[in-house]
């Protein structure tokens, strides 16, 4: 069965739109983040200033639909070796050890969830990162704390 362009296209479009929903509630979640464009593609900032992550979709004709943010030391070359088909190095930022996650395969959202927390340790002020909540919230919206409510 061949799909034709405006069903692929469509198709395309609601996982991009997905992508964008779930990346706006998990980042603007975050204490002072916020969203705008950047390079004509979304992205959240902290404090309207340092840049949290990046929504880039066939960014320069790569063919992905990812998402690009800040990294712990080592994870970028932990994860691109261990999983290359979901992770990359994405260009520019990859020197720093930005990390390219793809969004156009099978999408865990609490691990995205937890790359983004992680990226927002690394760009945000201490006093905001002493803001987050000990257990955060999985997709399903509920308690991971261990604490019960």
């Amino acid at each position: 069965m061949t799909l034709s362009l405006s069903v692929l296209a469509g198709t395309l479009s609601n996982v991009y739109d997905e992508a964008l929903r779930q990346l706006r509630r998990i980042c603007l979640a975050l204490p002072e983040v916020t969203e705008r464009l950047s390079h004509g593609s979304p992205a959240f900032f902290v404090r309207e200033k340092k840049t949290l992550l990046m929504l880039l979709d066939d960014h320069h004709g790569d063919g992905r639909l990812a998402i690009w943010c800040p990294a712990p030391e080592g994870v970028q070359a932990t994860l691109v070796d261990a999983e290359p088909h979901r992770f990359f190095r994405p260009p520019y930022v990859g020197v720093h050890g930005w990390l390219g996650v793809r969004l156009d395969v099978e999408v865990d959202w609490n691990e995205i969830a937890g790359i983004v927390e992680d990226a927002y340790r690394i760009v945000a002020p201490k006093t905001l990162v002493r803001q987050l909540a000990t257990g955060r919230q999985d997709t399903s919206g509920q308690d991971t704390s261990g604490q019960g409510t």
